[in-house]
């Protein structure tokens, strides 16, 4: 059973009025780690971008969206230790990561696997497998890339959680195909693999040139910390993702799961899953607190492990107000005020 009891009690206020805006929750308070920006961004940032503009074929308005991504700065803060070679890779990834999401967004069950079995096939042979398909085409640039220096646990991983999620993303296809919303406990095991953040971690020990050991990173209280920054990171990204999707009838949100499963309206479900989120950071703490030792060099190893997932949650939380993926060139006032104008639904 996963435990996800805020400390506060809500109750189920009905209107028949629908909401204009609602307040984000404070999703700084709790969070004090320092942000960190890695001293190549700018210009590897900028040669990703190029590299996703020539490999996908974007078109308007999806070149202009695309543009103020900005994923080449999220790699930057998450990965602020890493050379220019090893960067250019995250960034690599991460464009295609968000590119790739975007576009299964308009795949069907049957479309999400297809991409799944020509990706991981990209990832198994770079070299030799062969496809007309622009993701599984990028896949091998970045992939093979990452091959020249990747240890073998660091590049099993990074396979084994990409199908993790593949697999998930078909489940999200069809619970939007078919309008339905899961119960909480089920979004919340299928939201740490639709998020993408597990094979992003992996980049963390590709990044810094470590491979851990399997015992290492099976340990529970390794998977506790993992679990902890993946859903700080998920549920912070569909708190601020939730007004777009809505717009779209996208139920994928630990928001609209509360307002289903609990009768929330839309303002209580928001601070309801801003007390979540503050909750995963003293899971986090509280597992750091009893990390067992593995001796002197793995302790290192694992040292720089834990502190990149660190650097995950404060980068990402900040980068979301700096990219144009969510509040649009409102990012600095929406941190600040933390106030979102509900845009109107578009047609079913």
């Amino acid at each position: 059973m996963i435990s996800v009891a805020p400390t506060t009690t809500f109750t189920t206020i009905h209107s028949d009025c629908k909401p204009s805006e609602f307040i984000l929750p404070d999703l700084f308070n709790d969070c004090h780690y320092p942000l960190q920006q890695n001293p190549h961004c700018y210009p590897v940032s900028r040669a990703s971008e190029q590299w996703l503009l020539n490999s996908a074929r974007l078109e308007e308005p999806k070149v202009t969206a695309f543009m103020g991504l900005l994923a080449g700065e999220l790699g930057a803060a998450i990965y602020p230790g890493a050379d220019a070679f090893h960067l250019r890779v995250c960034a690599d990834f991460l464009n295609w990561l968000f590119t790739m999401d975007d576009w299964l967004d308009e795949c069907d069950v049957d479309g999400a696997m297809g991409m799944r079995e020509c990706c991981i096939s990209a990832f198994r042979d770079p070299i030799n497998f062969q496809t007309d398909k622009l993701g599984g085409m990028m896949c091998k640039s970045y992939f093979s890339r990452f091959r020249e220096t990747g240890g073998h646990g660091c590049t099993e991983r990074f396979i084994h959680r990409m199908n993790l999620f593949f697999i998930a993303v078909a489940k999200q296809a069809d619970d939007r195909t078919n309008g339905h919303v899961p119960d909480l406990e089920t979004y919340i095991a299928m939201r740490r693999n639709t998020g993408g953040c597990l094979p992003c971690f992996t980049l963390i020990e590709y990044a810094a040139q470590i491979d851990l050991p399997d015992e290492v990173m099976s340990h529970p209280v390794i998977l506790a910390m993992e679990e902890a920054a993946n859903d700080h990171i998920c549920w912070t990204n569909d708190i601020f993702s939730y007004n777009v999707e809505q717009a779209r009838h996208d139920p994928h949100s630990i928001v609209t799961v509360l307002m289903h499963e609990q009768g929330l309206d839309l303002q209580s479900a928001m601070d309801y899953s801003g007390k979540l989120c503050n909750g995963t950071i003293q899971r986090f703490e509280d597992n750091r607190a009893i990390l067992p030792s593995w001796g002197e060099e793995i302790d290192r190893e694992v040292a720089i492990y834990v502190g990149g997932l660190q650097d995950w949650i404060t980068g990402a939380l900040h980068w979301s107000f700096v990219s144009t993926r969510y509040f649009g060139k409102d990012g600095n006032t929406v941190k600040r005020d933390r106030i979102i104008k509900l845009l109107p639904q578009m047609p079913l």
